[in-house]
């Protein structure tokens, strides 16, 4: 503890893909650990990426709020059966700004996606050509896969 205001920052992180990871290493590590009042996150290139990535470390600790959905997918493995990284793209592009609040999942297969989701307020598991709608882990409907984004917006769009 000190009396004064204790800034963190990673400098010469690189460019924005390795910088990323080591200022939430270096700096979401000591954040995590309580020290730490201010924080910069450098980059080389696009300044307006460093804002970003600046929330979005304090945002995964729990010490801001989020500006926007907290939007949850997996890395994809043999299971997926869906264009996961094409749905998860429309659907973040196209989330309402005032449901700040809420955790949405798109997970990519029926095996694992509604446990791994659980905690979430609304997602999405994946099969071969369809999806789950769950809200708080239970299943609510099965949605084709070409309406899976505009009915998961539609849902969203109804919560309060």
């Amino acid at each position: 503890q000190c009396d004064y205001p204790l800034h963190l920052g990673v400098t010469a992180a690189g460019p924005p893909s390795l910088a990323t990871i080591k200022s939430a290493i270096g700096i979401g590590g000591l954040l995590s650990e309580g020290i730490g009042d201010t924080l910069r996150v450098s980059y080389t290139g696009a300044s307006e990426l460093e804002v970003k990535a600046g929330y979005d470390i304090l945002e995964a600790l729990g010490l801001h709020k989020r500006h926007e959905a907290e939007l949850i997918s997996c890395p994809t493995c043999g299971r997926c059966e869906i264009d996961l990284v094409d749905i998860v793209e429309k659907v973040r592009q196209r989330l309402p700004g005032d449901k700040k609040h809420l955790q949405i999942a798109i997970m990519g297969c029926v095996v694992n996606g509604p446990g791994e989701a659980r905690e979430v307020d609304i997602g999405i598991a994946g099969g071969k050509g369809f999806g789950f709608l769950f809200k708080k882990g239970e299943k609510v409907r099965k949605i084709p896969e070409d309406r899976m984004v505009d009915e998961l917006l539609e849902e969203i769009a109804h919560m309060a």
